[in-house]
């Protein structure tokens, strides 16, 4: 029987219509949409689907549709996102760059793409890209998704029929610059520098205070919320002084964050002795 007949031909109709040339999907997806193993098989034998990595697969493409397709990293995670709906979001340093927030972060050459959620799926790791996909888990959050942008892109329903024929214009599902700066904190200072977040901050002229209010509210790290006031004082953009801190817990005690730093006077966690106001900076 040909698998362009019945049962077979109906699957291969769906497959098509929700995967467009260069996107890919998984096992778990062909799952749910009760494509069996066989069909999969038969589909790569009739060029309709190439195997990408284990369990995974993506629609053949021509060369001139999209080289990024290939090594890229944006069609694997718009992929996994919005065909097969995991749920993640970038986050921290990477949506920063992506809103042009840093200048620190160049995308490519092995650049760390930030991934946050409880849906990260452990294939995008193996696909050769020219990124490497790092995983963080929904920890300074929790399941709070305030802050998280672009989660209303809907392929069924709304859909500007322009951007349903540009699938590699979908948007990405990151955080926001408010949220995104919080998630940027948290990697201090192992997997940071204080100097590039305090670069970073430099540029952050234009953020929300009433969202960051509510994403400083639901942060669940003292750290973070201690190192965020301390940049946030330092530069004194417009929006500090929108900040009602009343209803934001900071914790209690002193915190050791880096060996040899100094102690904060007003926020009590060490950091290198730049962060500390001038005052403190040159006293004793």
């Amino acid at each position: 029987m040909s698998i362009m007949d019945g049962h077979n031909a109906s699957k291969l109709k769906l497959l098509l219509q929700a995967v467009p040339p260069g996107f890919l999907v998984d096992t778990a997806w062909m799952t749910r949409h009760a494509i069996s193993r066989q069909s999969v098989s038969a589909y790569i034998k009739q060029g309709w689907l190439e195997r990408v990595t284990q369990g995974v697969y993506r629609r053949p493409f021509t060369t001139g549709e999209n080289p990024e397709a290939i090594t890229g990293w944006k069609i694997p995670l718009l992929s996994a996102q919005w065909i097969m709906g995991h749920d993640f979001h970038v986050g921290g340093q990477t949506a920063l760059s992506l809103r042009g927030h840093s200048h620190y972060l160049q995308l490519g050459g092995g650049s760390a793409i930030y991934l946050y959620g409880p849906d990260i799926p452990t294939w995008l790791a193996k696909l050769r890209t020219d990124v490497r996909f790092v995983r963080r888990n929904d920890a300074l959050f929790g399941e709070e998704a305030t802050g998280v942008e672009d989660r209303e892109f809907s392929l069924s329903e709304g859909l500007d029929a322009e951007l349903g024929l540009s699938p590699w214009r979908w948007p990405i599902r990151m955080s926001s610059a408010e949220r995104a700066t919080l998630e940027a904190l948290d990697e201090l200072p192992k997997n940071e520098s204080f100097h590039t977040i305090d670069m970073m901050f430099e540029g952050l002229v234009n953020l929300r205070p009433k969202l960051l209010m509510t994403l400083l509210a639901h942060c669940r790290s003292v750290k973070v919320k201690r190192l965020f006031f301390i940049y946030a004082d330092k530069h004194a953009h417009a929006w500090r002084k929108h900040i009602d801190m009343s209803n934001i817990d900071m914790g209690s005690g002193d915190r050791a964050l880096t060996p040899g730093g100094r102690l904060h006077p007003i926020y009590r966690i060490t950091v290198p002795a730049d962060l500390l106001p001038q005052e403190a900076a040159h006293g004793a």
